[in-house]
C-alpha cells in the first residue's frame, strides 16, 4: 500500500513538473508594441518631397495589414500599422522614427525607404536593439549582421545586381569590353564593385573604360561621346531613372549600338523606356525579380490572382502598372510569414531571430523560382533575378533564375 502511495506521488510530481514545463513553453512573451491582441509596427517613407511616388508603397502595405486584420489577424492579433512621412529627408526620418519609438512605442521598424534614410536611423535603432526590418534599398551594407545586427534588407542588393549581369556577361559574351558608366554615389559604387567581383580575375581585361556622373550635372551627354570612342561593345548603365533615359537617347543619337544593361531600378516603361524613346530602346538588357502586374502572361498565375484581388478590394482604383504596389505588397507579406512564424514570442530580438531563419519563401509577387533565404549569416533575403530584354514597349523575361549572393560583411 505504501510503495502504492509513493508511486502515485511521484507519479502526480512528474505531471506537476511536465504541465509547469508545458506552461512555461507556452508562456507569451512581449516587448513593447505586442499585447495579447495587437503588434504596433511602424513605418517612414516619402509621401512628399522629392520622392513622394514612392508613397504608393506605404499605402499597399497599409492596405495590406488592413485585409490581415479582417482575416482575423496574425495569431489572433491585429496589426496597428503606424506610417509616417519623412519627405526623403535624413534629419526629417531621425525625427520620425523617434517619435515611432518614444511616443508610439511600436515594436519594430518596417520598411522605411531610401538610402539616406536609412543611414540616418540605423545607429540610433542598432543601439535600442529595435528591429529596422527589410529596409527598402538595394545598398549591401544592409547585409552586417555582425555589425548591425538589428538592420536586415529585403529586395536584392545592387552588388548582388551587378553580380549577374557579370555572371551572364561571362557565360554570353566572355570576349566583351565593356564600359561602366556609374553615379558617382554609394549607389553606382556598390554596382562597380558587383561587377568587378562577379567577372573576377577577367575583371582587368574585359572592363576598358570605367566613367562616373554627378547626380547634380543637367545632362551626361559629354559623358557618353567619352565612353564611345574607347568603341565597348557593352555599356553598362549603373543609373537612376532620369540619367538612365538620357544614356539610352543619347547612344541612339550618336547611332552607336553597344549591348546596354540597364540597372533595375531604372527599367521603369513609363519613367525611363518611354522617355528614352521606344524605338532608342530596343534590345536593352536589365533584370526582374518580382511579377509585372500589367504583364497579361501572369493573369492566370494563383499569385497574381490574390494580388488582383487584394487590389480590387483594398486599393480600387490602384494603377497596376505601378510597381511600387507590387513591391509593397511583397514586402508586406514577408513581415506577415515571419510574425506568425513568432507565435507568441513577440519579443524583438524573436522578431529578428524568425527574420533570420526564412526558408525559401516564396511571396505572390515574387518571379517563379525566386525565393527568400536568409540565415544567421545572412541578411539579405532576395539575391536572385532573371534577365530581360526590351521588346516593343515591354520587358520579356529569358533564360534562368541566376544568383547573386554577396557574403555579409
Amino acid at each position: 500500500m505504501l510503495s502504492t502511495l509513493r508511486i502515485a506521488a511521484v507519479s502526480a510530481a512528474v505531471v506537476a513538473i511536465v504541465t509547469t514545463s508545458t506552461a512555461a513553453f507556452a508562456q507569451k512573451k512581449y516587448d513593447t508594441g505586442a499585447t495579447d491582441t495587437e503588434i504596433k509596427i511602424g513605418n517612414i517613407i516619402p509621401y512628399s518631397g522629392p520622392a513622394s511616388a514612392y508613397g504608393v508603397i506605404g499605402k499597399t502595405e497599409e492596405a495590406y495589414f488592413r485585409m490581415i486584420n479582417d482575416q482575423g489577424g496574425i495569431n489572433g492579433r491585429k496589426i496597428n500599422f503606424v506610417t509616417y512621412d519623412d519627405a526623403y529627408s535624413p534629419p526629417k526620418a531621425v525625427e520620425q522614427v523617434r517619435k515611432l519609438v518614444e511616443s508610439d512605442e511600436v515594436l519594430a521598424v518596417f520598411n522605411p525607404l531610401g538610402t539616406p534614410s536609412n543611414t540616418a536611423i540605423q545607429k540610433y535603432l542598432n543601439g535600442k536593439k529595435i528591429p529596422q526590418l527589410f529596409v527598402a534599398t538595394g545598398a549591401t551594407k544592409w547585409n552586417d549582421p555582425k555589425n548591425f545586427p538589428w538592420t536586415m534588407g529585403w529586395q536584392p542588393s545592387y552588388q548582388s545586381e551587378a553580380q549577374i549581369y557579370a555572371k551572364w556577361l561571362l557565360k554570353e559574351k566572355p570576349d566583351a569590353k565593356i564600359a561602366v558608366f556609374y553615379q558617382n554615389d554609394d549607389f553606382g559604387k556598390d554596382y562597380l564593385k558587383g561587377t568587378k567581383d562577379g567577372l573576377g580575375a577577367k575583371a582587368a581585361s574585359m572592363i576598358v573604360m570605367e566613367e562616373s556622373y554627378e547626380v547634380s550635372e543637367p545632362s551626361i551627354d559629354g559623358h557618353i561621346v567619352k565612353i564611345k570612342a574607347a568603341n565597348p561593345d557593352v555599356l553598362l548603365i549603373y543609373a537612376t531613372p532620369k540619367f538612365g533615359a538620357q544614356t539610352i537617347k543619347k547612344t541612339a543619337e550618336l547611332g552607336w549600338k553597344p549591348l546596354q544593361i540597364i540597372t533595375n531600378v531604372s527599367a521603369s516603361v513609363g519613367s525611363v523606356m518611354q522617355p528614352a524613346g521606344f524605338d532608342n530602346a530596343q534590345g536593352v538588357l536589365s533584370a526582374a525579380y518580382a511579377k509585372d502586374g500589367a504583364d497579361p502572361q501572369w493573369n492566370d498565375d494563383p499569385g497574381m490572382k490574390k494580388w488582383l484581388a487584394f487590389l480590387d478590394k483594398y486599393m480600387p482604383g490602384a494603377d497596376r502598372t505601378d510597381g511600387s504596389i507590387v513591391y509593397g505588397y511583397g514586402a508586406a507579406q514577408t513581415l506577415a510569414k515571419v510574425l506568425e512564424m513568432c507565435g507568441n514570442d513577440l519579443t524583438r530580438a524573436n522578431v529578428m531571430k524568425q527574420a533570420a531563419s526564412l526558408k525559401d519563401f516564396e511571396p505572390d509577387t515574387l518571379l517563379p523560382g525566386v525565393k527568400i533565404n536568409t540565415s544567421a549569416a545572412d541578411f539579405a533575403p532576395v539575391a536572385q533575378l532573371k534577365m530581360q530584354r526590351f521588346k516593343g514597349q515591354k520587358w520579356e523575361l529569358f533564360g534562368e533564375i541566376i544568383s547573386g549572393d554577396v557574403p555579409a560583411d
